[in-house]
């Protein structure tokens, strides 16, 4: 059995994709999580798979996923035959009428002229009632994988990570904050002690990966990625290039650590370092791009249930895929390349 560290990416609903990819890894017994680290939707995903495990093995690990993505977009209501799915639009046919439509043009437009803390009485978190539901004995608990959750903190700008009995529903909350939709979420900060202010994790660790780097942990890490870090086409209508401007924020903290990572592994490979004074991480990615192309900020903020089962069905050929090529490689070698990636 070969163990492997999870990276999982903040990305809204998208998040549903790395859905996919866990439950197809779960499957395969030859793989065991030692530990995750998750942003956002990826804090979430990490949370209940590790509750999942902790209970029930892996079949609870896949059962606690099913039923949170059903809490988010439903997915027991969706009753349509599987003959009748051909005549449906595609993820990018919806995601284009989603992000053109008056009334997600408004309610973009209305998030940056008006700050939440407006909204008053009114305001609400609509995923607080799903966190609220986790067991925070099996999330923090010392069994199973290690749960790392990143934010960011306000003031001073730095990401943080909670960890262990830190982990609670206000600091996945903080986790997907994002600050023009969700009031700052107030939290007891790991590193201060004191109570800080939180926005999403995803401005400064998407997600952070040095928490990996404890040589009590192994050295292959798989990184589920659901922001593009390529489109082949330049934005030019105003949504298109503030969806482009948070795929780069989102990627770009990830990025650096890869090229963190690469130096390490330079370092390391030419001998300036000594054997064993640096950690040479072996670096995985299942991602699928093109799909994510064809989708937008829209899809991230609108769950339909149609585009969360299409993005759980590509997770999990994704996930096929690359067990198929690359099975053989975890514990032995690394399938990124991370010099052609920053060449």
């Amino acid at each position: 059995m070969v163990k492997i560290n999870l990276a999982l990416q903040g990305g809204g609903a998208h998040g549903a994709f790395t859905w996919g990819v866990l439950d197809r890894i779960l499957e395969d017994t030859d793989i065991e999580i030692a530990a995750i680290t998750g942003t956002s939707a990826g804090a979430l995903n990490g949370a209940v798979v590790k509750s999942g495990l902790v209970r029930n093995g892996r079949e609870g690990a896949r059962e606690s996923l099913d039923w949170l993505w059903t809490q988010v977009a439903r997915l027991d209501e969706l009753s349509i035959p599987k003959w009748m799915q051909a005549w449906l639009p595609t993820p990018g046919t919806i995601s284009n009428s989603i992000e053109y439509s008056p009334g997600f043009l408004m309610s973009d437009t209305f998030s940056r002229m008006m700050s939440p803390y407006a909204w008053g009485p009114f305001y609400d978190n609509p995923l607080e009632k799903i966190v609220d539901q986790l067991d925070f004995d099996t999330v923090c608990t010392t069994k199973g994988p290690q749960l790392y959750v990143c934010a960011t903190n306000v003031r001073d700008g730095k990401v943080r990570v909670f960890e262990g009995d830190w982990i609670s529903t206000q600091s996945i909350l903080a986790s997907a904050c994002l600050p023009t939709l969700f009031k700052a979420v107030e939290v007891t900060d790991p590193q201060t002690g004191e109570v800080e202010a939180f926005w999403d994790g995803g401005y400064t660790g998407n997600p952070a990966l040095f928490p990996l780097y404890h040589n009590d942990l192994p050295k292959d890490v798989l990184i589920i990625n659901i922001n593009p870090l390529h489109r082949d086409t330049v934005p030019k209508m105003p949504n298109e290039i503030q969806n482009r401007i948070n795929e780069i924020s989102f990627n770009s903290s990830l990025l650096r650590e890869l090229r963190a990572i690469e130096f390490v592994q330079r370092l390391v490979s030419e001998g300036t370092v000594a054997d064993g004074a640096m950690k040479k991480m072996r670096v995985h990615m299942i991602a699928d791009d093109q799909l994510m192309n064809d989708l937008s900020v829209a899809t991230k903020m609108v769950p339909v249930p149609s585009v969360i089962a299409a993005l759980k069905a590509a997770g999990r050929q994704a996930a096929d895929t690359f067990l198929s090529q690359h099975k053989a490689d975890l514990g032995t070698r690394q399938t990124v390349d991370l010099v052609e990636m920053f060449g």
